[in-house]
């Protein structure tokens, strides 16, 4: 208690003291047994209204036992209804819920995760994708410092996030296996590399991996179709050895549009699960050809990054030139790269208005940024002569084109100058910066168009450190040069902007949520939130048509279509009251990534439970699960002091004893006729 309280409270007492002195004692020659009782009375009830008034804090030291807590992770992925192990799943978790030698040692907390960990209120096993990793970090992270083994009720295969095998967990896990755990044969597509887009009369590579579980010598065979006709085959062999087949081959692209094809391989003797035998992919075949020059201040690694990132598609040239010994014309080329532009492009600056050429400007350590802002191109930098490295932030709600996110998070940073950026006109943001780990809303990489003129923005050097970089994540360029080719066909269209743009996916998996996205804008070109977007979906085969609103989320508008059974589909997204509409296609494919598996992943369950110091479980020893839990010592109580502080004022009956104190005074007087 505070020594100011303290004082109040003497004080309080004094005056208490003294009033009920000064009415029942002072000048008072004989004081009676009652006038005592008075006394009393009115310094106590006094005394305690004043204390009420000061409202001290009262302290109060109480032990605590704190148990333990036991983290429940139950798989609510579909892979688990393919092994048919829902039932078994529901009884271990109800029967661990109410095991009374179990709840009185831990304090146990359900979850479920697929994607994403989630507290547990129903089961459903419906979920498209498995993330163990993220589960476990999440509940690390959640008890961390504290005792909180974990329980993995899971088949053990993961379809995205980390390897789970790897991960470090600050608490013991104890993994219990559903599934399957017997070794069938069974071949699989595993991986299919392919290009998003082509050129028509263009070869575009694809590559498959192929993969092979058993221990006798197979033969088969390996087959690409379009529209149910062979363009491809191949016959293969495996052995317990030989498991591992990658297969290469170029496809002529012959018609414009979307093309689709199947890469199967055929099934052999004895394989139990088919469905991962084959893969569906898609190529959007254009019918262009660009030239892209490059003007540069500077020899940079930038350039031939850049170079053999747009060259990659053979439909492309690029030239590379020093600025001042660019004789030729702006004219020739569907899209100019400006690498670093000091005051030699003044005249190219000049062109480029002239012609509304399209042009991307990249920015760097070398850049002249006072030239750059004089130029009125919709930019300027507020730039300082510091150097700083800014990393990239992927930013989901771009729709300018489609671009996946290729991890830029972990690409190395950019350089360029620091300082503040000031964009003029409507703009869409790819990347955002990151600065020294700090995300911002600066942007990095954006694009804008006005009058059919379209502009990129790249603030930093040091692009080829993405090209290495994806390369050691992947073991290939080919991300890095699709990011690239995505960019520069944007760019370098000079096809009019509509006011309606749809972003869709070509093909989807099955039971998957169909996600489309559509930006509006009026006849100036900025963005229109008073439209009614309505999405019309046709089933190709049986012409059965849906209708449906877009809702209007942050600045773009946005549909999600869920339980549409595999087909070809054709969309129509329509402008209510206007005649404003794009059309399109896709393909839902009889693909479950859940259902790709043949047997639970018990291997690798059993070495995240060496790595964490726990015990791998099957799901019919859950007693001997519960002896491990129940006399295992390192899961004990913890007794800890807790100091609790209370005011005066919440303690009611106080109030109740003054009002009370104060009535027996009242009325004793009134009784002996003092009032």
């Amino acid at each position: 208690m505070q020594t100011t309280t303290i004082l109040y409270i003497v004080i309080a007492m004094l005056l208490s003291f003294s009033l009920a002195y000064f009415q029942y004692s002072y000048k008072e020659k004989k004081i009676s047994k009652i006038y005592i009782l008075l006394f009393c009375l009115k310094f106590f009830s006094f005394f305690l209204l004043l204390l009420l008034l000061i409202n001290p804090t009262i302290k109060k030291e109480e032990l605590q036992n704190i148990k333990p807590k036991l983290s429940v992770l139950v798989d609510d992925s579909k892979s688990i209804s393919f092994f048919r192990e829902e039932n078994n799943i529901k009884k271990i978790v109800q029967n661990l819920k109410n095991d009374k030698d179990i709840t009185d040692k831990f304090s146990v907390d359900e979850f479920v995760f697929g994607e994403k960990l989630n507290r547990l209120d129903t089961l459903t096993f419906a979920i498209q994708n498995t993330n163990i990793s993220e589960a476990i970090a999440t509940v690390n992270e959640v008890h961390k410092d504290k005792i909180a083994p974990i329980l993995l009720l899971s088949d053990g295969n993961q379809t995205i996030g980390n390897d789970y095998e790897f991960i470090k967990s600050n608490q013991v896990i104890y993994p219990i296996v559903f599934g399957d755990t017997t070794q069938y044969k069974d071949l699989k597509i595993s991986q299919l590399n392919v290009n998003k887009y082509s050129y028509i009369k263009n070869k575009f590579p694809v590559e498959v991996i192929l993969n092979y579980e058993g221990k006798e010598q197979v033969n088969t065979l390996f087959s690409i179709y379009k529209n149910g006709k062979t363009v491809f085959t191949k016959r293969i062999k495996f052995s317990k050895a030989d498991n591992t087949k990658t297969i290469v081959t170029n496809l002529t692209s012959n018609k414009e549009g979307n093309q689709f094809y199947t890469a199967s391989i055929h099934k052999i003797k004895g394989e139990k699960n088919v469905k991962n035998n084959n893969r569906s992919f898609s190529v959007e075949v254009i019918n262009e050809q660009s030239k892209i020059l490059i003007l540069t201040s500077t020899i940079h690694p930038d350039l031939g990054a850049m170079k053999k990132a747009i060259q990659s598609n053979k439909q492309r040239s690029v030239a590379v030139f020093l600025v001042d010994k660019f004789k030729g014309k702006i004219e020739d080329y569907q899209l100019v790269i400006l690498y670093q532009p000091t005051r030699k492009f003044n005249a190219i600056f000049k062109e480029i208005k002239n012609k509304s050429s399209n042009f991307l400007l990249v920015s760097g350590t070398n850049t002249d940024w006072k030239f750059i802002n004089q130029q009125k191109i919709g930019i300027s930098k507020n730039a300082i002569n510091q150097i700083e490295n800014y990393g990239a932030i992927y930013n989901n709600g771009f729709l300018t084109f489609s671009q996946k996110d290729l991890s830029f998070s972990q690409f190395p940073p950019l350089k360029d100058f620091f300082g503040e950026v000031t964009v003029f006109k409507e703009y869409q943001t790819l990347l955002f910066q990151n600065i020294n780990g700090l995300q911002t809303q600066q942007p990095l990489l954006i694009t804008f168009e006005e009058n059919n003129q379209k502009t990129g923005v790249l603030f930093g050097e040091g692009i080829w450190k993405w090209r290495a970089a994806n390369f050691l994540n992947t073991n290939t360029f080919q991300s890095f040069y699709e990011f690239v080719s995505n960019l520069v066909q944007y760019l370098s269209s000079n096809k009019k902007r509509a006011r309606l743009s749809v972003n869709a996916e070509n093909i989807y998996p099955a039971n998957s949520t169909i996600k489309i996205s559509a930006f509006y804008t009026d006849k100036n070109y900025q963005f229109d939130d008073r439209a009614f977007l309505e999405l019309t979906i046709t089933d190709v085969k049986t012409k059965k048509s849906t209708q449906l609103p877009f809702s209007l989320v942050n600045n773009a508008y946005q549909i999600e279509v869920e339980n549409l059974s595999p087909s070809n589909y054709a969309y129509k997204v329509s402008v209510n009251n206007q005649n404003i509409s794009k059309h399109g296609k896709f393909k839902i494919i009889d693909y479950e990534i859940e259902e790709q598996f043949t047997n639970a992943n018990f291997k690798k369950l059993q070495k995240l439970a060496n790595s964490s110091n726990g015990v791998l479980f099957f799901n019919n020893q859950l007693d001997k699960l519960k002896q491990e839990l129940l006399t295992n010592q390192s899961f004990y109580t913890i007794q800890k002091s807790i100091v609790k502080e209370r005011n005066l004022i919440d303690w009611k009956w106080v109030l109740f004893l003054v009002i009370s104190l104060f009535s027996v005074e009242w009325f004793i007087r009134k009784y002996y006729g003092k009032i």
